[in-house]
Formats: structure tokens, C-alpha cells, sequence
């Protein structure tokens, strides 16, 4: 059975950066762009880390931090996808990964779990298995107390804090996305999610896709990337809380081969710093009265 590092070994679990003092109403987050490994995770996993890092969202994190220097807080993960996925619910646990699956007590067994994708990954790719052992129930559950739950208390927090200054919070939740099996004139190079228009109203949606849409990109929304499980778990329209996840095709900034950043990666960032900064000009505008938006 594979070795796992103490709790104290895990901290930090993620990272804030952004502007300090009086928070603004957009916060921005990325859950699958960490890099780090344990090394005893890596040591005693079946992949090597360029198969390990397939699984990661490569350089999301980079490409939102010029728009969190324009006014918004990026909280971003430390640790690869390939350890744990904070996209995902935390009783998404997959029992055949576990030498002692009585032990992990309720789980959610989801299509994404019976693929391989639960919150912590079998797989990184089609026959690409991270472990060579299983791992016990007690180390499952130690690494998802002491990374998930602390991202997504801090997660939850900067929203808090976001909405008791302006009444009202929105989330973007970003990711990259390999680039969809469709003709090349008909392929979405970005997928708006919105839980299927669940987590956010439809104007803020609407303003998102046309900002994308006058940077020249092809836009999609809700097919085939909804939105995870951050953007359901944060959400709370009755409330005004607010989340719509974002997927970048990343061929538009890199080569999903090597996974080395090409020209397109300042063009993809000042486009995500440009919709931050139109973004905090035009929401006190649409939220100036919550109630009346959480309703439509």
C-alpha cells in the first residue's frame, strides 16, 4: 500500500492572491492548475510526472493572475489534480482504489467515479492508472480533510466576504479543456457553465459569452462542461451568490503534448484581465438591487 505524507506535510493545501483591503464582488478560483506532488505520493505512484501532470489544468492559474492584479482575489490550488481534484464532491470516492473500502463509511458513486475521476483520481487518461497499491480508507479520508475542506472553507469565505460588502458575489471558476471532437468551425474554444442556468442569472451568463465572443473565440454554454462541483457547492442564487465555471480549450495557449505555453498564453490572459476589469465596472450596475436579481 502506498505511502502517504503526514497532514502537516499538506499545508498550505492552496494559495490567495489579489488586491488587499476592501474585497470586491468577483472572485476568481482555480482548482486543477497545482503542480506540486508529495514525494511519497510520487514515489509510489505507477505514472511518471509527465503522466501524472496530463490530468492537470496547465497554467490556469498564470493565466488569471493579471486579472486578479486588476481587482479580484484568485485562490488557486497547490497540489496536482492527480492528488486530489477539488472539483469534485468529497464522497466522490472510489471504493476500488481502497484496500479497506468498509472503512471510507458514505460515499457518492457517480458516473465520474466509475470513470476514474472521483476526488482522488484512479486515472490521469484512458489506461494512464496513477497507483501502483491501493490506499487505505484512513489516508483517503486524511487527504481530503486536510486539502479539500480547507480550499473550499477559504473558497467559501472570500465569497462571504465578497457579498457582505456589495450584497451580491460572483464566482468564475476556471479551467482548460482539451480541444472537443467537432469539425474545427463548429469546436467551442470556451464552454460557459452555469449548472444549466442554475447558478447564475442569465444576463451575467449572456455578458460573459459576449465578451469571449467579441475577442474573436467560438462559445459554447453548459455542453459538454456544465460546471463541477464548485460551481453547484458555492452557488446560492436566492442569496445572491452567484458561480458560472469557465473552460478554455488550451490549445489556444498551449501544446497539450508537451504542455509548453505558446504564443496564444498573453493573448488568452489579457482577454481573461479585460473581462475582470469590464466585469467590476458593469456588476455594481446589474446588482444594485440583489433581491430582484437572485429572482430572475
Amino acid at each position: 500500500m502506498s505511502a502517504e505524507p503526514s497532514v502537516s506535510a499538506l499545508t498550505p493545501g492552496h494559495f490567495v492572491s489579489g488586491p488587499r483591503g476592501i474585497p470586491a464582488p468577483l472572485v476568481l478560483a482555480s482548482p486543477h492548475s497545482g503542480r506540486a506532488l508529495p514525494p511519497g505520493f510520487l514515489a509510489a505512484a505507477a505514472l511518471d510526472l509527465d503522466g501524472l501532470r496530463r490530468a492537470e489544468d496547465a497554467y490556469v492559474d498564470e493565466l488569471l493572475a493579471p486579472a486578479a492584479e486588476s481587482g479580484a482575489p484568485l485562490i488557486t490550488a497547490r497540489w496536482a489534480r492527480a492528488y486530489i481534484d477539488l472539483n469534485r464532491d468529497p464522497l466522490e470516492i472510489d471504493l476500488s482504489m481502497l484496500s479497506d473500502p468498509a472503512a471510507a463509511g458514505a460515499v457518492k458513486t457517480t458516473d465520474r467515479v466509475r470513470s476514474g475521476l472521483g476526488v482522488l483520481p484512479r486515472l490521469t487518461g484512458p489506461g494512464l492508472h496513477i497507483y501502483r497499491d491501493r490506499i487505505t480508507s484512513a489516508a483517503a479520508l486524511q487527504r481530503i480533510a486536510a486539502v479539500h475542506a480547507p480550499y473550499h472553507q477559504r473558497l467559501g469565505s472570500l465569497i462571504e466576504d465578497a457579498a457582505a460588502c456589495h450584497g451580491y458575489a460572483l464566482l468564475i471558476d476556471g479551467h482548460s479543456m482539451p480541444p472537443l471532437s467537432l469539425p474545427a468551425r463548429q469546436r467551442p474554444e470556451i464552454v460557459i457553465g452555469d449548472a444549466g442556468g442554475t447558478s447564475a442569472p442569465e444576463s451575467v451568463v449572456r455578458y460573459v459569452e459576449a465578451h469571449f465572443r467579441r475577442a474573436g473565440l467560438r462559445v459554447a454554454r453548459n455542453t459538454p462542461y456544465a460546471g463541477g462541483y464548485t460551481t453547484r457547492f458555492h452557488a446560492a442564487p436566492a442569496r445572491s451568490r452567484f458561480a458560472i465555471q469557465i473552460e478554455i480549450d488550451r490549445t489556444l495557449y498551449m501544446d497539450p503534448d508537451t504542455l509548453e505555453r505558446h504564443a496564444g498564453f498573453n493573448e488568452v490572459a489579457e482577454t481573461l484581465k479585460n473581462l475582470v476589469t469590464e466585469l467590476l465596472r458593469w456588476l455594481p450596475q446589474m446588482f444594485g438591487r440583489p433581491q430582484a436579481i437572485a429572482a430572475e
